[in-house]
């Protein structure tokens, strides 16, 4: 029976959501600044063949956690998700942690997000604010999230969609130049396949395609939220299972495409941020060699839609872990109270504070706050993918333990335990990367304090009421 929605109430939320839905709030989450901004690092870093390998092996560490979440949010459909299944099948403490540390990679996001899309905004209008752009873009997500799920749900379809025919559209374009059928940057066919190896197979050597990992898994990150959605899909045991299936692999097909096309196309060397700004995409480069009018200006405005489209899902996803909290008796009960349209209103509206850090950047560095903000970011979201690897495991070595086999599973990931097991150790290993980047370091310090302090906190206040 479906649960009143009265105004004030805790009941739990609507079930509102498609598989239509889900596939494209996940590839929304997805495609932002990890592939537009993100991407140009890696291969500089990395070289061509580096990068490729680096997306390559993040779509199968991103396909393995979500194999591990299919599993468990078809057998349990809660929101606040992962919480959920790290309380029952890690430790409650953890699941406490757990889902503040994805509140916190959300709300972190929202600042890389505005940051990033006030500073492109910028570049159009170079007298204006960066507040002004941060405040106009947080109160446009805002809007999207406190209408209705079914809104938000329609409206991250149709934002996702426009960079999603982009992608497409570049990764199409780049073929054709590649193989000479278009013309590029006044050659009649462009370097085809040289680029590639232009300068040896690894020209940075193996040990940046490591320690990139982190930008890379930051990059898949947004995948996981089909499990945040989970709770409010209709028929989670169908939905759930097709809508990851679906997502990865078209996340696979986009990102390793696009790498192939800028790496083919551009020098490593000229795919970084370097001092152009952030708005120096290698899609900016790569399409004013094809020729496109107003390359830089149609994929500005695509890179804002994207970076929304990330915020308007981060928002969704963060407000829900609130709303977990609250429902679970570990945060006031006001931060559960939905209004008549099932939204959780308190929480969306707290949220909303962590975009907030964006409005430094008017007074500092941007390109600092971004990488500090895009470090936690990264950090705290790899930290709940090897929750997720974690409960699964659990959870299946329980279900075996109570006599029961695999086939009674709504949906089971295969080749257990091997799937859980090694999704957890590079998810792990991808988290030690960050104590190698300098940059990177005061980032890796500050998450761990954070850690520390969500533990603190639980065994403080709440361990003797669980």
């Amino acid at each position: 029976m479906q649960p009143s929605m009265q105004q004030g109430n805790s009941a739990p939320l609507k079930r509102a959501m498609s598989t239509r839905h889900l596939v494209m709030i996940s590839l929304g989450g997805a495609i932002g600044t990890g592939l537009f901004l993100g991407s140009g690092e890696v291969i500089a870093q990395t070289g061509p063949i580096g990068a490729i390998l680096s997306y390559f092996l993040g779509g199968i560490i991103a396909y393995m956690v979500m194999l591990c979440l299919g599993e468990l949010a078809v057998h349990m459909p809660v929101s606040g998700s992962f919480g959920a299944y790290a309380k029952q099948y890690i430790g409650p403490g953890t699941g406490y942690t757990i889902t503040w540390l994805y509140w916190l990679t959300w709300s972190v996001t929202l600042g890389t997000e505005f940051t990033a899309a006030a500073l492109l905004m910028q570049e159009w209008f170079p007298d204006s604010s960066m507040w002004m752009w941060t405040l106009f873009f947080g109160a446009f997500v805002f809007s999207l999230n406190m209408i209705s799920t079914k809104w938000f749900a329609e409206s991250e379809f149709w934002l996702a969609l426009i960079k999603v025919v982009t992608v497409v559209a570049f990764i199409l374009l780049g073929l054709l130049a590649i193989f000479g059928f278009i013309g590029y940057q006044g050659q009649e066919t462009a370097p085809l396949f040289t680029n590639l190896t232009a300068q040896g197979w690894f020209p940075e050597g193996l040990f940046p395609i490591f320690a990139t990992m982190l930008i890379v898994n930051f990059a898949f990150s947004g995948t996981e939220l089909i499990g945040v959605a989970a709770g409010e899909t209709k028929d989670p045991a169908k939905n759930v299972p097709k809508a990851i299936n679906t997502a990865i692999f078209r996340l696979l097909i986009f990102f390793v495409g696009t790498i192939i096309v800028v790496t083919c196309l551009l020098p490593h060397q000229d795919a970084g941020l370097g001092g152009g700004g952030i708005s120096s995409s290698p899609f900016v480069a790569v399409f004013q060699h094809i020729g496109i009018p107003y390359a830089e200006d149609v994929i500005r405005f695509v890179i804002i839609t994207a970076l929304l489209s990330a915020a308007n899902s981060g928002l969704f996803a963060a407000s829900r872990m609130m709303w977990s909290l609250s429902y679970n008796k570990q945060l006031p009960a006001v931060f559960s109270k939905v209004n008549k349209r099932g939204i959780p209103y308190v929480a969306v509206c707290v949220t909303m504070i962590g975009g907030m850090p964006g409005l430094l950047s008017e007074q500092f560095a941007p390109e600092t706050i971004f990488t500090n903000l895009l470090g936690i970011a990264a950090f705290t979201m790899v930290v709940v993918w090897m929750s997720i690897c974690l409960s699964q495991f659990n959870f299946r070595r329980q279900w075996y333990k109570q006599g029961r086999k695999k086939e009674e599973l709504g949906f089971a990931a295969p080749l257990f335990p091997v799937v859980p097991i090694l999704g957890f150790m590079f998810c792990f290993i991808t988290c030690m990367s960050m104590v190698f980047d300098p940059t990177l370091q005061v980032s890796f310090v500050l998450c761990l304090l954070f850690i520390a302090a969500c533990y603190a906190s639980y065994y403080a206040f709440y361990h003797n009421k669980a």
